[in-house]
């Protein structure tokens, strides 16, 4: 299954969601949902769902039949975690893995994957694969024109985009089958975000860890241009550990606080300019930064 942060906003309540979900539930027996709460987004619900056009059928049902207002997180999958005192959990949500002393194996889902395609795009679909982690098994020929590729690759890397890639890249002649071959151990690591120093746990992925500085920086760039300039600077980061590994920063809008002030003494000017800043440094301690849905959605997006 695929997992996702459903989360109200705006005048859309805790309860009125609660309900919503309840009564989807009924005619939707593959849908579940647990309460989940954030110090990011407050109280909302952990939802699974058997992959992501099934998300975005319960978020437009939500949307349409209740007329609620809703912000959803980033998709994930499920991780086998080897606890430190022996014992082995499964978790949902990348903000539930313990710290890396608490821990001594984590494993990830892994697909089998069969591609049927036309033969002259075996070579767009091999290169679009690469930088997946796919690990190439073999190629069978249906025909002349058509073969079917086979690859192992770990689930988090099909959950977003891969369908709607394999079908652009092939012009849509190509299609594939896949089933769960297990857990397998990978070099991972946990990705925080940071807003203004404050980690943001709705935005916290698990990335693979030779490509987790240009993963964070392809997050920063993106959430840059999502999130609406404030009147103080906001600052973006991305951390591993303890160790921040890229930041952005979305720059404040700015006031002429000399528009009324013609000539006079340039100390005058520097003194307004001087309250300004400090104005805003108290601005930024204290200012809430509203992340809109399209900065979660950014995510979504594959590099």
């Amino acid at each position: 299954m695929v997992f996702a942060g459903l989360y109200p906003t705006g005048t859309t309540t805790h309860e009125e969601l609660s309900t919503a979900l309840e009564k989807l539930q009924l005619n939707d027996s593959s849908f579940e949902f647990e309460t989940e709460n954030s110090p990011a987004l407050g109280f909302g619900y952990r939802c699974g769902f058997l992959g992501l056009l099934h998300r975005e059928i319960v978020q437009e049902r939500l949307e349409r039949e209740f007329n609620l207002n809703i912000i959803t997180t980033a998709p994930s999958v499920k991780y086998s975690v080897q606890l430190t005192d022996g014992r082995k959990i499964e978790i949902d949500s990348p903000a539930k893995l313990p710290e890396k002393n608490d821990y001594t194996l984590l494993e990830e889902p892994f697909m089998k994957v069969s591609i049927f395609c036309p033969q002259k795009h075996v070579g767009t679909i091999m290169k679009h694969l690469e930088p997946k982690r796919a690990q190439y098994k073999g190629l069978h020929y249906l025909s002349e024109q058509r073969v079917i590729l086979d690859y192992e690759i770990p689930f988090s890397e099909m959950i977003v985009d891969f369908y709607d890639a394999i079908k652009l890249l092939t012009s849509g002649y190509a299609s594939f089958d896949y089933e769960f071959l297990g857990f397998r151990e990978s070099p991972l690591e946990k990705l925080e975000i940071l807003i203004n120093g404050d980690p943001v746990d709705a935005l916290t992925i698990i990335v693979n860890r030779d490509s987790a500085y240009r993963k964070a920086r392809d997050i920063l760039l993106r959430f840059k241009k999502n999130i609406p300039r404030q009147l103080f600077e906001v600052a973006l980061q991305a951390k591993i550990g303890g160790k921040i590994i890229a930041r952005e920063t979305v720059n404040p809008l700015r006031k002429d606080v000399l528009a009324k002030c013609y000539g006079g003494d340039i100390s005058r000017k520097r003194k307004l300019l001087e309250k300004q800043k400090e104005g805003k440094k108290r601005m930024k301690t204290i200012g809430r930064v509203e992340i809109p849905q399209e900065a979660f959605l950014s995510i979504l997006k594959s590099d």
